[in-house]
């Protein structure tokens, strides 16, 4: 918002390094602020750009390899010249040269200014993003790694999305590009049900607007209409069985019971919780003994997103009630007569996600650490992959 006043640009880098505890690296810096805002100067690629107030953005830039270049002076004045000079000299001591290797890795943030309102600077981020941005990455999978320049098309659903339209109660399964081309109208195996499908109308999306694509590469994301066909980690090849190694579910912290407020929505409140618990929302695990049904979060929060999307796009009201859970464990064993008598003994701590994995839930840390000595041959697992 630098058509604003506000605070001086190295306070500002000095904020970003000590609350978010990044290593800053200003690829470009303002030249003036609110009433004295003239632009910014690129210091990634040594050039000039001039912001017009209350007026729309043109693309004047005007290339300065060097600061002492009089041509400066001509564009924003001799006192903001002068300001820049002396603010480019501390950046030149303060900030090493920008190094590819190390934003690659991690070790620096570049940072950008402009003025978002009027859609000033964004386009200097964008284009030096696509200058510096990381190729996609291999994807490991049980079989074997997949490499984005293979020629074949390979993908998996990372996120599943209901009502993202509540006019017409669609369900979009995301889909990220892993390798080859993925194109549209074109017949892919989904490995898990082992069967053709096609996609007429795959999406993208940015912000609120979307559009068809005719075809996606790697490192894409595609939105694809689901009529319940997709679980999150489900994968699309062109005829090659690969799982790709799933997204982890960790074992949440905060446990209520939930129940269907009004009996005559049960069909709704049962799609709803379905559908949510698909795209992630939280965690639902069924009773094994009794069929109660119990949601677990990470934060308080997730259960007042529940509650306002199932009464919103489901029109069903759900109540809550406390449970009292110090944690949820997905629970395995290769021993069948130990797994056996584990059941059998512990089976009125048990429940079943939505997967109908086996999870044990421990009312106490206490509890749990005495489960674990009393039955060695389970393994008790605090993240389950989807």
């Amino acid at each position: 918002k630098l058509d604003r006043e506000g605070k001086d640009g190295f306070d500002l880098l000095d904020e970003i390094e000590a609350k978010l505890g990044l290593n800053v690296m200003p690829l470009s810096w303002p030249v003036g602020m609110g009433q004295t805002f003239q632009g910014v100067y690129n210091l990634f690629e040594r050039k000039l750009m001039l912001f017009k107030p209350h007026g729309k953005q043109d693309d004047e830039i005007i290339e300065i390899r060097d600061l002492s270049d009089p041509q400066l002076e001509k564009h924003v004045g001799k006192r903001a010249a002068e300001t820049l000079r002396e603010e480019n000299e501390i950046l030149e001591e303060v900030y090493p040269d920008f190094n590819k290797a190390d934003y690659l890795s991690g070790k620096i943030s570049p940072v950008f200014f402009g003025s978002a309102i009027n859609n000033f600077g964004v386009k200097e981020l964008l284009d030096c993003f696509i200058q510096i941005a990381p190729n996609p990455l291999p994807r490991t999978t049980e079989e074997r790694v997949v490499n984005p320049d293979e020629d074949k098309f390979a993908g998996f659903v990372f996120k599943i999305h209901a009502n993202i339209d509540p006019r017409h109660r669609d369900r979009i399964a995301f889909m990220r590009i892993c390798s080859g081309t993925f194109e549209r109208n074109t017949n892919y195996l989904h490995v898990r049900q082992n069967r053709q499908l096609r996609f007429s109308n795959p999406t993208s999306f940015m912000a609120a607007k979307k559009e068809i694509v005719d075809e996606a590469f790697p490192g894409d994301v595609v939105g694809l209409y689901d009529s319940g066909n997709f679980k999150i980690g489900d994968v699309l090849t062109e005829g090659e069985e690969l799982h790709f190694k799933g997204i982890p579910s960790f074992s949440p912290e905060i446990f209520r019971f939930v129940e269907n407020k009004d009996p005559m929505k049960y069909k709704q409140f049962q799609k709803g919780l379905e559908q949510l618990m698909d795209e992630g929302v939280a965690q639902l695990f069924t009773r094994e003994f009794d069929g109660r049904r119990i949601i677990g979060v990470v934060g308080n929060l997730q259960f007042d997103v529940i509650q306002y999307r199932m009464e919103g796009e489901y029109g069903a009201k759900v109540d809550y009630e406390p449970a009292n859970f110090y944690k949820a464990c997905w629970v395995t064993c290769e021993n069948k007569d130990a797994f056996q008598e584990f059941k059998e003994r512990r089976r009125r701590d048990l429940a079943v996600d939505k997967d109908g994995n086996l999870v044990f839930l421990a009312e106490s840390a206490w509890m749990l650490k005495m489960a674990q000595e009393n039955h060695p041959d389970v393994d008790f697992h605090f993240t389950s992959e989807i």
